[in-house]
């Protein structure tokens, strides 16, 4: 019995190229849903190819509520909607997932690549982990490993794969596009792309062995904002605490902690956010 975890977000989707593309609500977010979907529906068909004989998709953009339900791989089951524990890799922490795959991930805030960013679609950038730069891929790697789960595939732009070698070197990289700017890339047609997805999943099942759980804490998080004040607005966070003039940074022992500390930092910056001056 294998059962394995999709994270799926949106901006490393096929097509996907600027902010319309991933907005709730907007024309092009409708139109790109249907890419998103088939994305994730020839991981669902590769990993089964492979092998898998559970697979749960744990939807991670924006609202969580970017999936097609109605057009999704019959054999596969969907967590939807937001206010999860773990946010992003929901569903890992309950010790009978054997492997997790990221697609329609992206590359981290300060980086190059398509959509390039951190939790927050702005305002934040720069993220690092012990020294480390981290995007969202690598944070939720971190998190994972501590439940010895390994991350078997990813899927985005060739930025992400390049990055996702940095903390799942083991794990299969799908490009869908190219990077050409944030807002620009040479994307492949979804026939194209989901014919990678699936071969490249077929492989990936057969990584999805759990492992020991990792003990690599204690863990420093810090964060760099384009403005003094978001900073001043994190540090209303207990434990976290300046380290710049736009910088803060808190310590905790664990990347569950951390990556929960995390989430309450970005959600308590979005707020401190003003719609024209940031």
């Amino acid at each position: 019995m294998t059962k394995i975890l999709i994270s799926a977000d949106m901006e490393g989707a096929t097509g996907v190229t600027w902010p319309a593309d991933v907005l709730p609500g907007s024309e092009q977010w409708q139109r790109c849903r249907h890419m998103f979907t088939s994305d994730v529906n020839a991981a669902i068909a590769g990993l089964f190819d492979g092998g898998a004989t559970e697979v749960l998709v744990n939807e991670a953009h924006w609202t969580m509520r970017n999936l097609l339900l109605e057009q999704l791989d019959e054999r596969a089951q969907m967590l939807t909607g937001r206010h999860k524990e773990l946010s992003m890799v929901e569903g890992v922490q309950h010790g009978d997932v054997d492997g997790i795959a990221f697609v329609g991930y992206h590359t981290g805030a300060g980086t190059e690549g398509v959509l390039a960013h951190t939790y927050l679609a702005n305002s934040i950038t720069g993220v690092w982990v012990n020294g480390q730069q981290a995007s969202e891929g690598r944070l939720n790697a971190l998190v994972v490993a501590e439940y010895g789960v390994p991350v078997v595939l990813v899927t985005g732009d060739d930025r992400t794969v390049v990055d996702a070698r940095g903390y799942a070197p083991g794990a299969k990289g799908v490009a869908v596009k190219d990077y050409v700017s944030r807002y620009a890339a040479i994307c492949r047609p979804p026939a194209r792309t989901a014919a990678d997805i699936r071969a490249a999943a077929t492989e990936a099942a057969a990584l999805a062995v759990r492992h020991e759980p990792a003990q690599g804490g204690p863990f420093t998080v810090e964060l760099e904002f384009d403005a003094v004040h978001l900073a001043g607005a994190a540090t209303a966070v207990p434990g976290v605490a300046h380290s710049g003039e736009r910088r803060v940074a808190y310590t905790l022992p664990t990347m569950y902690e951390a990556i929960r500390a995390f989430k309450a930092v970005t959600t308590l910056v979005s707020q401190a956010v003003e719609e024209q001056y940031g």
